[in-house]
């Protein structure tokens, strides 16, 4: 558990205070995102994403700190091989806080906590380009050393285009099928 606050506590005792925070982390990883009160899910935060960074490590002590604190097993399954593998590259920050407004009856600030979703369309275009660029740079160093050896690249590259020609030459047939059709 995160370093406790001083003042008064989120429920009548520090051990009431406990078991909330643990429902509510165990509520936050078997929806995603739950709606609670500002000061509960700021609260929430430091214990969820402790969570996540041990099951992250993966190994059964940290799977077995993380059942002391969600108790149902069902959802310590589902944060181990489900929400940590998402979030194996990021550092930290896996939870995001959105303010809603005030509660309808008593004006309590409410909050949204959600897991941050992984971002995987921007992480896979990178290695096209690196590849791209090593097999542009292989190619280039191959033209200049003349090597009768890495020809094959060249030839490779040569047919791509073949055939690249041939599809915008069918395209073309197609476009004067239509005209002819009008």
């Amino acid at each position: 558990m995160p370093t406790p606050t001083k003042g008064p506590r989120l429920g009548g005792s520090p051990a009431h205070e406990k078991l909330m925070l643990a429902n509510l982390a165990t509520s936050l990883f078997k929806h995603g995102r739950i709606q609670t009160t500002e000061t509960k899910a700021k609260r929430l935060r430091p214990l969820a994403e402790q969570l996540i960074t041990k099951a992250k490590r993966g190994d059964l002590h940290a799977r077995r700190q993380a059942l002391a604190v969600v108790r149902d097993k069902d959802v310590v399954f589902q944060l181990f091989d489900q929400i940590a593998p998402r979030f194996a590259t990021r550092p930290g920050g896996y939870t995001r806080i959105v303010k809603t407004g005030p509660r309808k009856g008593d004006a309590a600030p409410m909050a949204i906590i959600e897991l941050v979703e992984e971002l995987e369309v921007a992480a896979a275009p990178a290695p096209r380009k690196a590849a791209a660029r090593k097999a542009a740079k292989a190619d280039s160093i191959a033209v200049l050393a003349g090597d009768d050896a890495d020809e094959a690249p060249a030839a490779a590259s040569a047919s791509a285009s073949d055939e690249a020609a041939s599809e915008s030459a069918d395209e073309a047939a197609a476009d004067e099928d239509e005209q002819k059709k009008a």
